[in-house]
């Protein structure tokens, strides 16, 4: 069994799905603290002129140290600003016509008091549709595990009886110094290697790292699946990603 883990972001970029792509179950970690300004509550579209983030507003004043699974959104009327900005940028794009009133839908959806994972997770559920990847998914809140860090990784792959560990490249700054703790659950931990495709896109010149609705806008389904997979590199072994973070460091 391959797994992978990793929290629940808003409308993801195309690695988030690479990595789902190739592991047997994906667990989005929920029961971990939320991170105001993260990739948990915002990402980014194309515009033209340039990258443009968009926010989910939450609950955070006086709730500091709140986990993921407990967030709220506070002001639902952000979708209608969400939707006029993907609209503007996007409606002249291949698929738009397609893809877009089920992502209205979604967002529209939204009520006051609606937690901001539910709404994560029915959009990385839909973006996995649209994809054609059928990695089961699974919520660590639902799963009997306690921990923290390193050591509730190691739980849940105890729990799911999972005997390799796909991991981003970046949390390899704190896996490595914490190793021994998965290789205690007799787990394989490998990083991410992915270099990030070039692919037809709205208001050249082309823009890495918006979220994966820029592609689906621009290239149909499985086209869009194929474009994600060409990114994709060998995995990196421990003394590998070692490496590569050596390397990040010097440059």
């Amino acid at each position: 069994m391959r797994i992978a883990i990793t929290q629940p972001t808003y409308v993801p970029w195309l690695g988030y799905f690479d990595l789902i792509d190739q592991v047997d179950q994906f667990v989005l970690l929920d029961n971990v603290q939320f991170e105001k300004q993260s990739w948990q509550q915002r990402n980014r579209i194309k515009t033209p002129s340039g990258l443009q983030w968009l926010t989910v507003p939450v609950v955070f004043r006086g709730r500091l140290g709140q986990q993921i699974k407990d967030v709220e959104i506070r002001e639902p009327d952000f979708a209608r600003d969400h939707l006029r900005a993907v609209e503007l940028s996007y409606r002249r794009s291949p698929f738009f016509d397609e893809y877009y009133p089920r992502f209205q839908n979604l967002l529209q959806s939204c009520k006051p008091g609606n937690r901001l994972v539910d709404l994560n997770v029915s959009l990385i559920t839909w973006l996995l549709e649209v994809l054609g990847i059928s990695t089961t998914m699974v919520r660590s809140s639902e799963l009997p595990v306690e921990g923290k860090r390193t050591a509730l990784l190691a739980d849940i792959c105890r729990v799911l009886r999972a005997e390799v560990y796909l991991s981003p490249l970046g949390s390899a700054v704190y896996l490595l110094d914490e190793i021994a703790v998965m290789s205690d659950q007799n787990v394989q931990i490998l990083f991410q290697n992915y270099e990030h495709p070039v692919y037809q896109q709205m208001f050249p010149p082309f823009q890495p790292f918006a979220s994966v609705l820029d592609l689906i806008f621009n290239n149909e389904g499985e086209r869009s699946l194929e474009i994600i997979r060409s990114g994709r590199r060998k995995a990196f072994h421990p003394d590998e990603a070692m490496v590569r973070l050596n390397e990040g460091a010097k440059a």
